[in-house]
């Protein structure tokens, strides 16, 4: 199956293909189902939860396309922190990474099982997690246009449900649906008003939104794979902003308006809520097929992703040199592979150990995405002055108002992650994922006095080589 390794991952994606990823990155099941929880913690006010926590994330994307446009590459952000920050920065990044999404597959394995069991109810649930990660494991393997059809697909039923669901729900808040009479915005003040848990709770609500947003950053990891990586990265990561504004802010605007915070059904499942009170015939059978797409297209994502990521950092020397290898088709297969066999393992300790192995997987990525964000932010601010110092005019995507805004956006994340020390439902995530980076930090410097061993012993090798030619002669 395997030759001779290319310097280079194929091009397979085509502009179509990274266009979707790009758009529906940002919809997953923590829009369709964990958006009620937000609100139900914050009430209306969970919109300035998702306008701050969006806000934050646009411009760290900014620091990321200026970035990739000038050096489209898998690794991406994790190779920025390299040459930014230091190489202990792009280990650490890199596997913080891979870790967080191979969490993900096994929880979106996991969820998307539950939902296919209450239809096939004959069949464990454990054993249609795996089933969903082989089938998109062979998606991976196959080819990198086999990911991107699949994902151009959930993407457009992700898509479409949200545009459908939007039309329905402004047609009612404007009075054209007449079987239904407007709520106005009274649910926006009633029931004890716009914030009525307090200002704290939307400062929590950031804390919990902006594990949702994790996933925009995709397109510059897939760009490296695309024809026109350059203007691919650029198109996608502009996108940000009105991708954001409209399918999360958005949807978080039309669900408070039109059902009051409190409401029970609201908490439960928001979106099935709203198609129930609009009259739409199986909405929860038809939101149950939204999520499980959802879940689906995260799942694919999330091999995809934690396999490259795997595969540039054994491109460093950073993992095992076999994870670079690539099939005929242009995939690095035992980076998927190793991914995958992960994420079966922390899938069966959901089941064995939910409590205390699993929990503290789960709890060591919450806290990860702002991690990673954080070493964009950084990467970026090292790297601006040095890169237009080499190259005047390089950057084809700038920053707004460098280098005050990358400061705040700094500021930002550490007072989100200093929160999260304080806010009793993040707390475990904090110091799992505090505990969990101090041993991938620490591993470095393992790996590299690891590294500088064999590199002396290769030097001794050679030197012993050289005498003994020397001796000949």
């Amino acid at each position: 199956m395997l030759e001779h390794q290319p310097e280079k991952l194929k091009a397979g994606l085509k502009q179509r293909h990274l266009t979707m990823i790009s758009l529906s990155g940002v919809i997953g099941a923590g829009l369709f189902v964990g958006s009620g929880i937000i609100i139900g913690k914050t009430g209306p006010g969970a919109i300035l939860s998702y306008v701050f926590a969006g806000v934050i994330v646009v411009l760290v994307m900014r620091m990321l396309g200026e970035m990739a446009t000038v050096n489209p590459n898998t690794g991406s952000f994790a190779v920025y922190a390299r040459d930014g920050i230091g190489e202990w920065a792009g280990y650490t990044t890199g596997w913080l990474y891979w870790f967080f999404w191979v969490i993900v597959i096994a929880l979106e394995a996991v969820a998307g099982a539950a939902i296919i069991h209450e239809w096939l109810p004959s069949i464990p649930v454990w054993l249609i997690s795996l089933g969903l990660i082989v089938l998109l494991k062979l998606t991976n393997i196959f080819s990198v246009k086999s990911f991107g059809e699949f994902e151009y697909w959930f993407s457009i039923i992700k898509i479409g449900s949200i545009i459908l669901f939007l039309g329905l729900g402004l047609a009612v808040i404007f009075g054209l649906v007449p079987s239904i009479k407007a709520p106005g915005l009274s649910n926006l003040t009633n029931f004890g008003g716009f914030i009525p848990n307090g200002v704290g709770s939307v400062v929590v609500g950031i804390a919990i939104v902006f594990h949702a947003f994790v996933g925009v950053e995709i397109p510059a990891i897939a760009a490296g794979e695309t024809s026109d990586p350059v203007n691919s990265v650029r198109r996608a990561l502009n996108s940000v902003v009105w991708r954001i504004l409209i399918f999360y802010i958005g949807s978080i605007a039309v669900l408070v308006t039109l059902l009051p915070w409190n409401s029970a059904t609201l908490l439960k499942s928001p979106f099935v809520s709203v198609l129930e009170m609009i009259g739409i015939p199986s909405a929860a059978v038809f939101m149950n097929i939204v999520v499980l797409t959802a879940l689906l297209s995260c799942l694919n994502s999330g091999l995809y992703t934690s396999s490259r990521m795997l595969f540039s950092l054994a491109q460093k020397g950073d993992a095992p040199k076999i994870l670079s290898k690539l099939s005929k088709n242009g995939v690095p297969v035992f980076a998927v592979i190793a991914s995958t066999l992960f994420a079966f393992i922390s899938t069966i300790f959901s089941y064995v150990s939910p409590d205390k192995i699993f929990f503290f997987l789960v709890n060591s990525s919450g806290g990860v995405g702002i991690l990673v964000y954080l070493a964009i932010a950084i990467s970026h601010l090292r790297l601006r002055k040095r890169m237009e110092k080499k190259n005047p005019g390089i950057f084809k995507i700038k920053m707004w108002f460098f280098p005050y805004l990358t400061y705040a956006t700094i500021l930002a994340m550490i007072s989100v992650l200093i929160l999260m020390a304080f806010i009793d439902s993040q707390r475990p995530q904090f110091i799992f994922t505090s505990l969990f980076s101090i041993i991938v930090i620490s591993s470095y410097f393992v790996n590299r006095r690891r590294k500088e061993g064999v590199h002396r012993q290769e030097i001794a090798m050679n030197s012993r080589i050289l005498n003994a030619d020397k001796q000949e002669i």
